[in-house]
């Protein structure tokens, strides 16, 4: 087992293994392009050690922005014609090969972590960044909302690819049509930690949908099935508009409009919050149904500024339930799967989120949270998640983000800048 001072050395090293020039990809061979919210969680363990990478990070990801505003989820900056969806399965219009779908927003964000290590170095460059953050935030607000909560309609959007969250609505998509292909993550990693076959077909009916209407997002509003109003999103957008307001104000910038925005977004978190389960949840824009599901998402209300006394006795019986946690699905549910992706499993980039919040809180459990990730990491490394039960490692390896939250959160002492 290694030292936490060589953990740290190993998670710099990481970061520097995965540059590939301006961004960085999650991990070698598995993710070979720059994923959205990866990266920004990237730039944000690079301000430990070069604050012009992590703001380079930040600015490169911005380089894939389309005309509309949205940001994608994953930029094709260099061919790599074994993985699949390429660009082509895309149909995207954006102004370097890219996917069509967006991430959670989380750059506002870090961004604004980045910007309070060296105010006077990243001034400049978050006045550049500020105007791109918010054409994507008002992509969302014009395109996303129900009942002002902000809707995914992918899973992939959403980060949670196979979340439990999605199954309803999953079940009644026919993927007639798809066709045969060729998956990158089943040959790099064991298929019983990723999503299944029966996931993948209906994600891929979903991208050839979109293509087909061209992603236009008037039409994908009326006709795409997959409409679901989620606590991820409307949560990081949330506190990522609470952050862009506050740094745009102290920079002395234009930040018109934007109260009644987050009182809206405000709204719409409180009407992710399901009476039966005493949680936030996720919602069926499309038929009004509530998904049942108590995830790791929920926990997020923290961070968006939103404290809340049952969601809390929620995450403190979930944190006695498993040893590393927090598990990214109930571990009470019926569809608890410790190792498979969003079944269950601890994501150290989620912890740190919601350890930031519960932070920002002063709560009693925002200790245990960051303790947890250290110990998980410190034990089993840098793995793209983690068994929650045991602390296995699972999915790819040598993960840039699990580094970054390593190096930017979770070897550090409560408090500590």
């Amino acid at each position: 087992m290694l030292t936490q001072v060589s953990r740290s050395e190993e998670a710099r090293n990481i970061l520097l293994q995965n540059d590939r020039g301006g961004y960085t990809i999650p991990t070698a061979g598995l993710y070979p392009y720059q994923w959205n919210w990866d990266s920004a969680i990237t730039a944000m363990g690079f301000a430990e050690f070069d604050n012009v990478r992590a703001w380079q990070e930040l600015e490169t990801l911005f380089t894939g922005q389309w005309d509309d505003g949205m940001v994608p989820h994953i930029l094709f900056h260099k061919p790599d014609p074994g993985y699949f969806p390429g660009p082509d399965v895309w149909g995207g219009t954006g102004p370097i090969p890219s996917s069509s779908i967006t991430q959670p927003p989380v750059a506002a964000t870090m961004a604004r972590i980045i910007w309070e290590k060296d105010r006077g170095a990243g001034a400049d460059r978050f006045k550049v960044l500020l105007p791109k953050l918010r054409a994507w935030h008002t992509w969302f607000l014009s395109w996303r909302l129900d009942q002002g909560a902000v809707c995914v309609t992918h899973p992939w959007e959403a980060g949670r690819d196979n979340a439990p969250d999605w199954d309803a609505v999953m079940a009644r998509i026919d993927p007639v049509g798809v066709g045969e292909y060729q998956r990158r993550d089943t040959s790099h990693v064991d298929g019983s930690m990723r999503p299944t076959k029966y996931d993948y077909d209906r994600y891929i009916w979903l991208v050839q949908m979109g293509n087909r209407l061209k992603w236009d997002q008037a039409a994908l509003l009326e006709e795409n099935p997959f409409r679901i109003a989620d606590p991820t999103m409307t949560f990081l957008l949330l506190r990522a508009h609470r952050d862009l307001l506050r740094t745009g104000e102290e920079l002395g910038l234009d930040t018109s409009g934007m109260a009644e925005e987050i009182a809206l977004l405000e709204q719409g978190a409180a009407s992710l919050w399901n009476p039966n389960l005493n949680s936030y949840d996720s919602r069926d824009a499309k038929t009004g149904e509530w998904t049942g599901t108590i995830s790791n998402a929920s926990y997020l209300c923290w961070l968006a500024g939103l404290d809340s006394k049952e969601q809390a006795e929620h995450l403190e019986r979930s944190l006695q339930q498993v040893q590393f946690g927090v598990a990214s699905y109930d571990p009470n549910g019926e569809k608890f799967d410790s190792k498979r992706y969003w079944r269950g499993p601890t994501w150290a980039f989620m912890n740190f989120l919601i350890g930031l919040g519960l932070e920002e809180h002063k709560h009693s459990l925002a200790s245990h949270v960051r303790e947890v990730t250290r110990e998980v990491i410190r034990q089993h490394g840098f793995a793209e998640y983690f068994d929650p039960t045991d602390g296995s490692p699972a999915g790819g390896q040598s993960f840039t983000w699990t580094a970054a939250v390593w190096l930017g959160w979770a070897s550090k002492e409560q408090g500590a800048a």
